[in-house]
Parts: structure tokens; C-alpha cells; sequence
């Protein structure tokens, strides 16, 4: 084989390799991203699922009547019957 033709050789299959290299480089730095953003994913899908178990446990607590009269006290400052309310006053006022 004359050495011009030798060398043509050569250059298309390491020009070639260096093709087939740099996909595959891009390939494994993409498959790596898709990676970190799937556990990421997977993290914040964790999270809103204990926030929604949160809120149905809230959700069964206020159709309770223990529920339902913790909320009337807390938000509405309701009392009972029978019950007596103490006003504490600061002195600056």
C-alpha cells in the first residue's frame, strides 16, 4: 500500500473513533443528568407524598367532634358550656 494511501487510511478511522468517542461521551453525560434529575425527582415525589398523608391524617382528625371542637376553640375562640374564659391583659395597656 503506497504510504498517501496509508495514511488516508488512518486519518478516516481515527477521525472516525473520534466521532463514535465524543457521541458516546455525550451520551454518558446525558444519561448521568437524567440520572441526578430523576433522584431528584423521586425526592420531591417522597415529599409531597408524606404532605398529602399529613393531610388526610388532618383531614380524618377534623370530622371528629374532637377535631371539630379543637378547630371552633383555636380559630373561632369558642368555649364550651360551663367553661370560663380568663382575659389576661398586659399592664402597658
Amino acid at each position: 500500500m503506497p504510504p498517501l494511501r496509508r495514511i488516508l487510511v488512518w486519518t478516516v478511522l481515527i477521525l472516525f473513533l473520534a466521532i463514535i468517542f465524543t457521541y458516546y461521551a455525550f451520551e454518558i453525560n446525558n444519561i448521568f443528568r437524567l440520572t441526578e434529575a430523576k433522584a431528584e425527582r423521586e425526592a420531591m415525589l417522597e415529599e409531597k407524598r408524606q404532605l398529602v398523608e399529613s393531610y388526610k391524617d388532618k383531614v380524618e382528625f377534623y370530622k371528629t367532634k374532637e377535631g371539630i371542637e379543637h378547630l371552633a376553640r383555636e380559630q373561632y375562640n369558642l368555649v364550651a358550656p360551663g367553661e370560663r374564659v380568663i382575659l389576661l391583659v398586659s399592664p402597658d395597656e
